[in-house]
């Protein structure tokens, strides 16, 4: 089997294995607490944040320089930052964000046009990945993988 069709492979199920479980959880367990999504959410992001400080950031350096790394962050952020104020905009004249449960409603819209702006990046980053090294590539679609499982378990809510 060739170079190509390993990592396509690997790409899919990683990227879909851990969606997929999350889904199977949130469908589960009807009754989860606020507390126990906030956790997840805070999980999920400390997944992520460490891979990009100790993965990504340092396998950077190595092809480029801190003027490009520099640039695409900046480019992330602001793509974040505007996505919030879209989201402000569009519904605050609709939903008035001010209990616990329209909050969530918002971080909700917000993760699902992250979700949308991330998944073409999280393929580029596990192939890529690979091809610099297996362990590098692995170690993002397993971190990947985990960090998909409270985006299926989000995403599976409505139907929980």
């Amino acid at each position: 089997m060739n170079n190509l069709l390993k990592t396509t492979l690997i790409g899919l199920f990683f990227g879909t294995f851990g969606t997929t479980i999350g889904g199977i959880i949130g469908v589960t367990f009807k009754n989860t607490s606020k507390k126990f999504l906030s956790f997840v959410l805070a999980f999920a992001s400390g997944l992520m944040i460490s891979i990009v400080c100790f993965d990504l950031i340092p396998e950077a350096f190595n092809l480029t320089g801190i003027v490009n790394i520099f640039i695409g962050i900046m480019f992330g952020i602001v793509t974040m930052i505007v996505c919030d104020i879209l989201v402000d905009r569009k519904f605050n004249n609709k939903i008035k964000f001010k209990d616990n449960k329209n909050t969530l409603l918002k971080t909700g819209i917000i993760v699902s046009i992250g979700l949308a702006l991330h998944n073409f990046p999280e393929g580029l980053a596990i192939g890529s990945g690979l091809e610099a090294s297996i362990k590098l590539g692995l170690s993002l679609a397993i971190a990947i993988c985990l960090h998909d499982i409270p985006e299926g378990i989000f995403q599976s809510r409505q139907y929980a």
